[in-house]
């Protein structure tokens, strides 16, 4: 049933700061995506993360085909995917930075395999990259999930208008 109460303005002008806008209107948690190469961790961060399949086990994430990082990891062997927690922006926005160590005072550690997983994160997961498909301006890339380790108790980053947010349980 539509509702008349609001007057919803729909632009037809979808610029990109428009688009960045709307979308950000959704919130997301925030993964950390890495591996060793060379010698040391190599990630970025990714709000673009979505499970996709239980059988078998898959998710996505979306990579920005401007990336300098993904052609890094996208060869690894296996990625780490770090769900990271309330009080990990700081760490959030060093990810996402193109300049300086984006793993510089972060705990982490690597798998036999050389998955990357960031310490105090609310889950771990680890992957094989899988099929690689068009996404416009990004690569969509689907993940084949090897391993998970939830830590109960441990809320998510949550990513909103462009700000850090904390969850709060409904009444």
């Amino acid at each position: 049933m539509a509702t008349t109460d609001r007057n919803p303005s729909i632009s037809s002008e979808l610029d990109a700061g428009a688009l960045r806008r709307a979308f950000g209107a959704y919130p997301t948690g925030v993964v950390a995506v890495g591996a060793l190469r060379d010698g040391g961790p190599v990630g970025f961060a990714a709000s673009s993360f979505v499970s996709i399949s239980l059988e078998p086990p898959m998710v996505a994430i979306s990579v920005a085909r401007a990336s300098t990082t993904w052609p890094r990891l996208a060869g690894a062997p296996v990625l780490g995917l770090s769900v990271l927690s309330r009080g990990q922006g700081a760490l959030c926005r060093r990810l996402a930075s193109r300049a300086g160590d984006r793993f510089d005072g972060t705990p982490w550690q690597a798998t036999a395999d050389g998955a990357v997983l960031i310490h105090d994160a609310a889950l771990w997961l680890t992957a094989r990259v899988g099929p690689v498909h068009d996404g416009g301006d990004h690569e969509i890339v689907l993940l084949e999930l090897l391993g998970a380790e939830l830590f109960p108790g441990v809320e998510p980053l949550v990513f909103h208008t462009s700000q850090f947010r904390e969850l709060t349980p409904h009444a």
